[in-house]
Order: structure tokens, then sequence, then C-alpha cells
């Protein structure tokens, strides 16, 4: 099973009744700027999704720096957007894949199945020549509401128990190397990483935005046997999503996201960081 779909496919599809696609372009410098290039340019029919506003909530003393919506928020969102039970959503950003990813997650942890990223995003679709509009739909909203969730978070209290080995599983810390050493931190109060984690740059999943294919992607996480538990994060639990969908497509089973991440992990002086 995918998680992804080709630029061609949703070309394809883009005028299905049950087709809805998710503009997820942000900024993580500037928040307003994603909603900007989304009036600017955007794939027709797409709504929009505010990383910022609609895929997190209000930051407080613990919960990182993009602690996730509550259930009940994140479900009246996807009604404003029209997402019905039968909905197929391709969600797409400019071509970073981590807020598309992120919102796959999010939509994965509220119980709703049929979602996947559009691959290479934005740019990968503007390469192909396909048409774009600044018109913004009119939406008819919906009322489902998905079952349940899926077991995909992970909380503070199962990373501590990762950190000190007392928990099945391994820990994977997606930023790039030099913040997982600790050479530099250039956003949180803290430089290193959780204790026992090992570092997957997200960026390694990805060649010229696109994800690399399935065999490439089993033989990147090839020393991680795939019935391993795993817990991705980051800084605030946004660029971990394109590890989840990574591991995924490899074909591993058990994996969460820490949404906190490492800026929920410092919000408690008490733990550690790891440098080595």
């Amino acid at each position: 099973m995918t998680l992804i779909r080709e630029a061609e496919w949703l070309y394809r599809h883009l005028s299905d009744e049950h087709v809805l696609v998710m503009d997820c372009q942000f900024d993580l410098s500037n928040e307003n700027k994603g909603r900007e290039r989304y009036q600017k340019e955007h794939i027709p029919s797409a709504v929009y999704a505010d990383i910022g506003k609609d895929l997190s909530s209000e930051v407080s003393e613990h919960g990182g720096r993009h602690p996730i919506p509550s259930r009940e928020a994140f479900i009246r969102f996807m009604q404003r957007s029209g997402v019905n039970q039968d909905t197929i959503v391709i969600a797409y950003d400019g071509g970073e894949g981590a807020f598309a990813a992120r919102f796959l997650w999010l939509s994965q942890l509220y119980g709703y199945e049929q979602v996947y990223v559009l691959n290479g995003g934005l740019k990968a679709w503007k390469e192909q020549g396909y048409p774009l509009t600044v018109d913004e739909p009119v939406i008819k909203s919906s009322a489902y509401r998905p079952a349940g969730n899926k077991d995909i978070l992970a909380f503070y209290e199962e990373v501590k128990e990762l950190s000190i080995g007392q928990r099945k599983g391994l820990l994977i810390d997606s930023r790039e190397e030099a913040r997982y050493k600790g050479l530099y931190e250039p956003i949180d109060t803290k430089s290193g990483h959780i204790p026992n984690a090992l570092n997957y740059e997200w960026m390694g999943n990805l060649a010229d935005g696109l994800y690399l294919e399935k065999n490439q992607l089993i033989s990147r996480f090839q020393e991680i046997n795939t019935k391993t538990p795993i817990t991705v994060y980051c800084g605030s639990g946004i660029t971990a999503c394109v590890n989840y969908v990574a591991l995924k497509q490899a074909g591993y089973q058990e994996v969460k996201v820490y949404a906190g991440s490492f800026s929920d992990w410092i919000s408690y002086d008490e733990n550690p960081v790891d440098t080595k």
C-alpha cells in the first residue's frame, strides 16, 4: 500500500467527484507566506490547510513549537473542507514534502484512511506544465466523522522510556546531523538529541523533492528490522512526518510520531540531551 500519488495521477483524476486536493504550502519563518502563495497560485479546486492554524494548536508550556490540534478541532476543519467517508484527499506543499506529510500523518492519526501526499508537491506539478489557478473553490461542508484514532502518536511518557532503554523500540531523530550532534541549534534553547536516538535525516528520503523508490527506501533503513517499533521526531513534529511516510513506504508497520519532538523534550528541565 502506498501513501504517495504522482502528479500525473492527480491530473487524470482532478475532476473526479471524490478527489479533494489539499494545499499545505507554508513557511516556518513567515506564517503568512503559505496562504499568500496559495492565493497567488494553486492546483485547481485545492482547499488551503494552514500548518500554523489548522494543523497545529496554541503553543503552551509543553507540547512543542507546533502542538497537534485536538481531534475535534481537526475533524471540524476536515468537515469545513468537505471531506466525506469516500473522499480521496491528495495533499501537497511547495515541494519540500514536510508540510504535506504532516497533514497525512495527522489525518491518519484521527482516522482518515484515503489520504496521500503528492510526490514532489507543487514544484513537480508545475514542472509537468499542469494547470494552476487563483480561484478558490466553493466548498460544501460535510458531517463525516471517522470512527477512531490510529495508534501512531507517541506520547511523552513513551519517549522517556525509550530514552533510557525501558521500552521496546527505536527512537529516530529526523533533523540534520549537525543539529543531532549539537554542533549548532538555530531554533531551540538546547542543542543535541534525545538519548538513545539514531539519526536519519528527513531529507535523505527525497531526491529533488521526490520520494525515493520503495527499494531505495528499504535499502536506506535496512539496518532496522521491519518488526521493530519506531518512533520518529524532529524539532517540532513536522519534518519527522517525512520519515513516517518513508518508513511506511518501506514496509514498517509500527511507526509513531512524537508530535512535540525535541522542542517538547527540552521543555522539561530535568531531561538530558546527548551529543554523541
